[in-house]
């Protein structure tokens, strides 16, 4: 079928969106390109798919040696990262929003709510190269599997660090166990607000939750064990004062176990 020529002569020809106007009156010029959506460009959860992981890996030589000093074959834990991602991650995450949500206001400042979120849903993000038969072991670890399991938090920071995930939320993920200035560890800084949040909530929520290992213990027998913590001056009371009252007092919709 042909077309007549000239019967587009309604259309302009050229650049000017002004004058490319058809008779019937409708506008036919190119328009911007969509803007992504800034949930998806932004959030973690992005983070959590199999073909990203393996660029991670493929970007990162930190990671590689890692893996070739301990001897861990690369595989990936996909099934065991999604639900980390959907349950402890997740739950993590909303029991660090209640504690700073039940700080007082002057520490509340000090928060970033959008890296602590990142960081609490990332923070275990390593554990998709630690192997399943130790990650999953129903039964203690012994002293060379440790040793292996707790490579996850280097494993998430290097597997995070090409990925455009900020300094602060890498931050977390690396330090996350690391809760308090231990005077025989060597090192010299105090940990912020926020990884101090991270660490008493991911505590609190392995406490919580059953595992391969061990039931899960009721919350007030979780608080009692972070009260030790708070004791030998490992915990800030003030955190562990917020975390009793999230607990205590939260929406239901937070996930955070009630006592």
């Amino acid at each position: 079928m042909g077309i007549d020529l000239n019967s587009l002569n309604g259309y302009s020809v050229g650049l000017n969106p002004n004058l490319k106007v058809n008779s019937y009156g409708k506008f036919v010029h190119f328009g911007n390109t969509k803007n992504v959506d800034t949930f998806q460009a932004t959030s973690p959860v992005r983070l959590f798919e199999e073909a990203e992981i393996k660029k991670m890996i493929a970007n990162s030589p930190e990671v590689q040696k890692i893996l070739s000093e301990h001897k861990i074959p690369v595989r990936l834990n996909m099934k065991e990262l999604h639900e980390l991602r959907d349950g402890h991650a997740k739950d993590t995450q909303n029991i660090a929003v209640a504690i700073a949500n039940n700080l007082p206001p002057a520490l509340k400042q000090q928060v970033n709510i959008k890296d602590l979120k990142d960081g609490a849903l990332l923070h275990d993000f390593g554990k998709v190269l630690i192997p399943p038969e130790i990650l999953n072991k129903n039964g203690s670890l012994t002293d060379a599997e440790h040793k292996i399991m707790d490579l996850h938090t280097e494993l998430g920071y290097y597997l995070l660090k090409s990925t455009g995930v900020s300094d602060k939320v890498l931050d977390l993920v690396r330090n996350h166990h690391d809760n308090y200035l231990d005077n025989t560890s060597g090192r010299s800084y105090i940990p912020d607000i926020n990884l101090q949040i991270l660490n008493i909530a991911d505590k609190y929520s392995a406490l919580t939750e059953k595992r391969v290992y061990k039931d899960a213990y009721a919350p007030k027998s979780a608080l009692t064990v972070i009260y030790g913590d708070v004791q030998r001056g490992e915990v800030h009371p003030f955190l562990f004062t917020a975390l009793v009252k999230a607990t205590m007092d939260s929406d239901p919709m937070l996930n955070v176990k009630k006592v």
